[in-house]
């Protein structure tokens, strides 16, 4: 059987000893942090040289533009039936498919379905 490796990575945890070692036998100092002043510096590198001139906005417009040309789309005028007579709807349905639905659906056959119920009950 093979032996299970139960030493951890203790190159954190030495390295940490050796600093709080050092600083109290006075011969390293604490790390200060200044917060403020880190976050006013970070601020020069957030705006690349180029953003800063006009030439950034150029070459971010060459980068994002489109390679072929889009053409406008076209207006077509349609007018709206606001009559709302179904015959309307009904010459319209049998204008996109003549040929129309192969059974028609009436009342009277959602009814049987009602009555028979539902499937593999």
């Amino acid at each position: 059987m093979s032996e299970k490796n139960t030493e951890s990575n203790n190159s954190q945890t030495f390295d940490a000893q050796q600093i709080t070692e050092n600083v109290e036998a006075g011969e390293q100092k604490l790390p200060t942090v200044n917060v403020s002043a880190d976050y006013e510096a970070s601020k020069e590198f957030s705006v690349s040289e180029i953003d800063r001139t006009g030439a950034g906005a150029k070459a971010a417009a060459a980068a994002t533009a489109p390679k072929f040309d889009i053409p406008a789309p076209k207006e077509i005028a349609k007018p709206a039936d606001s009559s709302g007579k179904s015959d309307d709807f009904s010459s319209m349905a049998q204008e996109i498919n003549p040929a129309g639905t192969p059974d028609n659906v009436t009342d009277d056959l959602i009814d049987k379905a009602i009555d028979r119920g539902t499937p593999g009950s």
